[in-house]
């Protein structure tokens, strides 16, 4: 098989490539990266390849050893190694306690926000918060779905400009 021959072969299997990466990975960041690392690693290792076997068989492998070994190192880099006395530091733990106070200011922000806004916009806006999908906001509201639409991008544009005036720079 030539070059060119197994480079059109690999590219025809991407999407089952890309679907058992999701499944691994479980991340379609992580599962592109993983996809991308198994091409990476059949085109260095094609002469290994055996002309006339499974090559969807043979790319999967390299993809499921990639994760395998990723996965071990990273679970190498997570584990703590303590040669201390007594083992010290694994027992010695930090005494911080986590504080919801900056949350309580931001959600209070963001509720001033949303009533600040006309009614127009806040009833389709918290419809579509609570997770009603657009179609379901325009039956309930009879409105058309691209007014829906428009008033949720304007009533997100508004309140971002709310925020941005009150010295909330990242939102």
């Amino acid at each position: 098989m030539t070059n060119t021959e197994f480079e059109s072969h690999i590219i025809q299997l991407k999407s089952p490539l890309k679907a058992f990466a999701l499944n691994l990975t479980r991340d379609r960041d992580d599962a592109l990266d993983l996809v991308q690392e198994t091409y990476m690693r059949a085109l260095s290792n094609q002469d290994k390849f055996n002309d006339g076997t499974n090559l969807k068989a043979w790319l999967l492998t390299i993809m499921k050893n990639i994760f395998i070994n990723n996965y071990r190192k990273a679970s190498k880099r997570n584990t703590v190694s303590d040669t201390s006395e007594n083992l010290f530091l694994l027992n010695s733990s930090v005494g911080a306690i986590a504080n919801q106070a900056e949350n309580d200011f931001v959600m209070k922000d963001l509720i001033k926000a949303i009533n600040q806004l006309d009614e127009d916009y806040k009833k389709p806006f918290i419809m579509h918060y609570q997770g009603y999908k657009y179609e379901e906001i325009a039956d309930v509201m009879m409105l058309p779905l691209g007014t829906v639409k428009s008033r949720i991008f304007f009533a997100r544009k508004q309140m971002k400009d709310f925020l941005e005036n009150k010295g909330f720079d990242r939102y």
